[in-house]
């Protein structure tokens, strides 16, 4: 192999490594790359050296790309010439003429598509998607370029600077120190990933992670469908109302008129001690919320108001369902059971890729705890609601529905929703 085509090589693989830093400097996780940082070893030091001024390095890298570009630009062009010249013909005028003057189109032609794909979009891409990684093995590499190319570096950032301020009026190199919402999350995500099947998630990373996506979760994914809902009537007497006290358990009941799209209040527990006369005299006044309220909005609107309960209303008015404080706080802090609860629903992972759910369970909650990667839509919540969102009806107990690689079979089921399902996981393909 001559001289030139192994000049033209490494310029090549230069140009991909300072390609490839640049989008990796750019797409790492800042998170990661602080955590990095915090280590006491050599590529702690080389990375806080590098993210000092990260204006520098990117103009480091550029100007490493372009001398590369230029130096396989020459030899390439010569390279390309030369083997016209052994393409031409002796005696041959008219085939000397087209070479010549089209060996300028050819060579820019040509090197442009070999740099493209070779140090720029196939690296660039590589680099992306393993950006956290290959920031970290390369280091330090790109710490020697960055010492060796410092004084251009410098140069630059300094007339960018001086253009910059002098006749745009902006401040030049910004170092951004503080992390995004986003990026804690990508951090958190990409070490839940990590954990296995049978392995116990810290309770302390599940809440920090509940925690930011707090904000972007609306009241129909927190609330008590109204199917569920255990409320009483208005006319009813004291004594019914103590007996459902007794049964249910619970320390707050919603009272309706005629129906549970009419609910004029609700009644604590603690109001039977006073033995009142009716219901009408201990019913406290209930808040409405939108389903498509944020939960955070609506544990503000409870916490002025000094309410623990509030009754989720449809588009058109209808009562969609309930929701309390503690099943906004069980949001943060994962699912808070007490004497009273009883755990009905059926999470069961029967053997290999084959499970049994209740259908009332959430598809986000069975992903993240059995790693199944079911299907998530903003159409449905639950495992009952995506399959009656793609079969677009109740499907009859035994009938077996497919949804992209999993085999489901309804096994309980009435004309109004699924109760039972198991699923298979269809690895074959």
């Amino acid at each position: 192999m001559s001289t030139e085509v192994l000049i033209i090589i490494l310029c090549l693989l230069l140009s991909a490594f300072f390609s490839g830093m640049e989008i990796a400097f750019v797409s790492a996780n800042k998170v990661h790359i602080e955590l990095q940082k915090n280590q006491s070893n050599l590529i702690a030091s080389v990375l806080k050296t590098l993210t000092k001024k990260p204006s520098k390095f990117i103009a480091t890298m550029l100007v490493g790309n372009n001398i590369a570009l230029v130096v396989y630009g020459f030899f390439m062009g010569d390279l390309i010439m030369n083997w016209f010249e052994t393409l031409r013909p002796l005696q041959n005028e008219f085939f000397s003429y087209l070479i010549v003057e089209a060996s300028l189109f050819t060579q820019t032609l040509i090197s442009t598509l070999v740099i493209l794909f070779t140090a720029e979009f196939l690296p660039k891409v590589f680099f992306q998607i393993y950006a956290n990684v290959l920031l970290k093995v390369f280091s330090v590499p790109a710490f020697i370029f960055y010492y060796l190319f410092s004084f251009i570096s410098s140069f630059v950032i300094w007339v960018s600077d001086f253009i910059l301020k002098k006749i745009f009026k902006i401040e030049g190199d910004k170092v951004q120190l503080n992390f995004s919402k986003v990026e804690l999350g990508d951090y958190i995500n990409e070490q839940m990933e990590t954990v296995e099947f049978n392995q116990d998630v810290d309770s302390e990373i599940q809440i920090f992670q509940n925690a930011l996506q707090f904000s972007e979760v609306k009241a129909r994914e927190v609330m008590i469908p109204r199917n569920e809902i255990v409320a009483v009537d208005i006319s009813d007497g004291i004594q019914d109302l103590v007996q459902i006290f007794t049964k249910t358990g619970l320390s707050k009941l919603l009272v309706y008129k005629e129906s549970n799209d009419d609910i004029v209040g609700y009644i604590h527990s603690f109001e039977m001690f006073r033995n009142p006369q009716d219901i009408k005299s201990i019913l406290m006044p209930v808040v409405f919320v939108p389903e498509t309220m944020l939960v955070k909005e609506i544990l503000n609107i409870l916490i002025k108001k000094r309410k623990s309960i509030a009754v989720v209303v449809d588009e058109y008015g209808g009562t969609s369902g309930m929701m309390t404080v503690e099943d906004i706080v069980e949001e943060l802090f994962g699912e808070i059971e007490d004497e009273h609860d009883s755990v009905v629903l059926v999470e069961e992972k029967i053997r290999g890729n084959f499970y049994k759910f209740s259908a009332r369970l959430d598809v986000d909650y069975i992903n993240e705890k059995y790693k199944v990667n079911l299907p998530e839509s903003e159409n449905y919540e639950t495992l009952g609601g995506m399959i009656v969102n793609t079969t677009e009806e109740i499907p009859e107990v035994g009938e077996e529905v497919e949804i992209d690689q999993f085999k489901i079979k309804i096994l309980e089921a009435s004309s109004k929703k699924i109760e039972l399902v198991s699923i298979k996981l269809d690895t074959s393909e």
